[in-house]
């Protein structure tokens, strides 16, 4: 045997020095021994997708020109034409807006959604309540600028409880002035299933078969490459997404896309922009290495959260907590919920994350208020980059059911050492009883 980390003495010390005890990770290589055959499953999934992506920049002749600055009005920026040809490919759309201008998942939907409905028209989720920072972006709470004040209604039919699409209550729910059906795939701050892409292809085509001129638009956040096939491949005019979550690969400093139909597109690009401007215009100020750099990672930084999301799962579920997903069901998305019933577990988890931070490690998380939310909030993020969701993170409202929400790492390795942080941090706490394991 030679001094390679093959020897587990080894390998226990690199733990050890940053604060995971023996006996934690000891229970923690038990789950992960557990899980290598689940593993290799989500490993072939990244190489399907990591070919997908590399298709699609060998087919757009991706070259160095296209990692060049642009300012001022952005006129003519070969790089974001490029990439935006590329997304369209990789999500089999006819178009798609990738900008840096969109400054996260909120911004990117409310774009979609308020240049493609007009005053008069109503917005109807399928899946139930969306996520807390869509509420006044829609007009559910009070805001300026909401759709609502704009003259857009809202209407909602909630998931059956088995986590199917009531089709009954949708077709009860569309009438003339339905003109957009929202989907949100994965559960927010909600500890529903998340959706599969075979579940919304199967909703999106019923909706058509009642009107076919309905525009039915997925929020993606959190589910990019976490399957062979995106829901724009099942029939959704729109996929929406955050670029500092899976697509940005880590890399992405900012920015949103929006892959669809042309005409929704066009309309969203206006909307971004100005009307008559369009896509045309949008400088990019030399971030475009890494956003393509980023897109080409993200398979493989998306496979490794997701690992990291199952991980989690076992961890806790062996411990007596409710975890959504469950240990053993199919993963949609990245996120693991683990309710733990009382906001001192909350708090130590999310300590527990930050601890295992590369950026601001010493910094403990305090629930306080965020705009957008209606309870406080308690958000572990020692990232590269503020608030990137596809490093490792969690966050959680301080509200019942006491749920906390993990997802990221961009690495494996990482993720898993987040994990049996968090775990520690609760048993230094007097939390977690020791004798359970």
């Amino acid at each position: 045997m030679t001094k390679d980390y093959q020897n587990h003495t080894d390998l226990y010390q690199a733990y050890q020095a940053v604060g995971i005890s023996r006996q934690v990770y000891e229970y923690g290589e038990a789950v992960c021994a557990s899980l290598e055959e689940r593993f290799a499953v989500i490993d072939k999934v990244a190489e399907y997708n990591q070919l997908k992506v590399l298709s699609a920049l060998q087919k757009n002749k991706v070259s160095d020109i296209h990692f060049a600055a642009s300012s001022g009005y952005g006129y003519n920026d070969q790089g974001r034409d490029t990439l935006e040809q590329v997304y369209a490919d990789i999500f089999q759309t006819q178009a798609a807006l990738v900008r840096p201008q969109i400054t996260c998942g909120t911004h990117a939907l409310a774009i979609a959604l308020s240049s493609n409905l007009l005053p008069g028209d109503e917005l109807l989720s399928i899946s139930g309540k969306p996520y807390d920072t869509l509420e006044e972006v829609i007009g559910i709470r009070p805001s300026l600028c909401s759709l609502k004040e704009y003259g857009v209604s809202y209407a909602q039919v909630d998931l059956l409880p088995d986590g199917e699409f009531d089709l009954e209550g949708i077709a009860k729910a569309i009438h003339a002035k339905t003109k957009m059906v929202a989907i949100q795939r994965s559960k927010g701050y909600q500890t529903r299933p998340t959706l599969s892409v075979e579940k919304i292809g199967r909703a999106i085509a019923y909706v058509k078969s009642i009107n076919p001129r309905i525009i039915c638009m997925v929020d993606n956040c959190y589910g990019e490459f976490v399957e062979c096939i995106e829901p724009s491949d099942v029939g959704a005019d729109m996929v929406v997404g955050s670029l500092i979550k899976n697509p940005g690969g880590g890399l992405a400093p900012v920015g949103g896309y929006i892959a669809g139909s042309a005409a929704c597109i066009e309309r969203a690009a206006s909307r971004l922009s100005a009307p008559g401007l369009g896509k045309e215009v949008g400088a990019t100020l030399g971030i475009m290495q890494s956003f393509y750099q980023g897109l080409f990672l993200a398979p493989t930084v998306t496979a490794g959260a997701l690992k990291g999301a199952i991980f989690a799962a076992n961890i806790y579920e062996k411990l007596g907590f409710s975890v959504i997903p469950n240990s053993t069901e199919s993963r949609h998305d990245i996120i693991q919920a683990v309710e733990f019933g009382k906001p001192e577990l909350v708090i130590a988890f999310c300590k527990g994350i930050q601890a295992a931070a590369p950026v601001d490690s010493f910094v403990e998380p305090e629930p306080w208020d965020m705009p957008g939310y209606d309870a406080k909030v308690i958000m572990a993020a020692g990232a590269f980059v503020q608030g990137s969701s596809i490093e490792l993170s969690a966050d959680g409202p301080m509200k019942p059911p006491y749920a906390v929400y993990f997802q990221g790492g961009l690495t494996w390795y990482h993720a898993k050492t987040g994990i049996l942080r968090s775990l520690q941090q609760m048993i230094n706490e007097g939390l977690v009883d020791r004798a359970i394991f």
